[in-house]
């Protein structure tokens, strides 16, 4: 385990296992950071020291489960947000926690905007959440009648052209 661990008051050990337990890594390797900042720590020296707690509390954490991907799930919550879906996209992503994921979102006319509806995660020995993804997004786009956008559905691309983008183009004669 990182040696940093030993520099925490027992206040704040005990909210990094309380935020570790609910599988809230973000929460947890912020009030890390934020406690050995005069002593400098770099956010991936954090990282590591709760990563270390994940791996010493093993199967008690009590991990989040992955948003519904389902078409009604998926649907209702596209519909409870204000203005028209106008087109399905699905974004790459990424973290040191998590490497690569997918946001689903739904990119919404009059007013203006977009809203997250998913996040895809890769699972071990799961399909890659890029093609999860995919299949995701185009069942809900057909389902709602509008288009659906992931122009880089194979390999993770966080640089690809955004939907919105993408219609504002200029048509090539």
């Amino acid at each position: 385990m990182s040696g940093w661990w030993n520099y925490l008051e027992d206040r704040t050990r005990r909210e990094v296992d309380e935020n570790v337990l609910c599988d809230r890594p973000i929460m947890a390797i912020k009030v890390v950071w934020e406690a050995l900042r005069p002593l400098e720590v770099s956010l991936r020296e954090a990282e590591q020291v709760v990563q270390a707690r994940y791996e010493v509390f093993g199967d008690r954490v009590r991990r989040a489960q992955p948003d519904p991907l389902d078409v009604p799930s998926l649907a209702s919550r596209a519909g409870a947000h204000p203005g028209r879906v106008a087109a399905i996209e699905a974004l790459w992503d990424g973290d040191t926690l998590h490497d690569w994921f997918v946001l689903l979102v739904a990119i919404l006319d009059d007013p203006s905007g977009e809203q997250h509806l998913a996040t895809v995660y890769g699972r071990t020995g799961g399909p890659p959440p890029g093609s999860t993804a995919d299949r995701a997004g185009r069942a809900l786009a057909q389902h709602l009648g509008v288009p659906f956008h992931f122009p880089s559905p194979d390999v993770p691309d966080d640089e690809a052209p955004r939907w919105r983008t993408v219609q504002r183009l200029p048509e090539t004669p």
